[in-house]
């Protein structure tokens, strides 16, 4: 039974791995995109700020998935070198996670406050 548990997460772990290396394609085309208008226009630089947004969304995404292959592979009678190994990677993205997500918050909080209308 223990070898069908440790098969199936594999595939569970095949599978968040590439939907982490999905979402940083997706991410970096959508950017890519994203920085072809101000680009051609000669805009400022600012108006790259919405596709780092959106860029740092499709990471976050991705380190989650990934994040999420670290569990499954070790999720089956792991030993204390793996256990050490996934605290390792999970404090990590973690932290990589958290500034991000506050990176974009910052960012998009000034593009929220732009569209909303000051009460009179």
């Amino acid at each position: 039974m223990e070898s069908v548990f440790k098969e199936v997460a594999s595939y569970v772990s095949l599978l968040c791995e590439f939907l982490a290396v999905l979402c940083v394609v997706v991410g970096a085309c959508k950017a890519a995109l994203m920085c072809l208008k101000p680009l051609l226009s000669d805009s400022p630089g600012g108006a790259y700020k919405p596709a780092w947004i959106a860029l740092a969304a499709w990471l976050m995404l991705a380190l989650e998935f990934a994040l999420a292959a670290d569990i499954a592979d070790t999720a089956i009678a792991p030993n204390w070198t793996e256990i050490g190994q996934l605290a390792a990677i999970a404090a990590i993205r973690t932290v990589l996670n958290f500034f991000l997500a506050r990176d974009v918050e910052t960012l998009a909080e000034p593009e929220r406050s732009e569209t909303v209308a000051p009460a009179a």
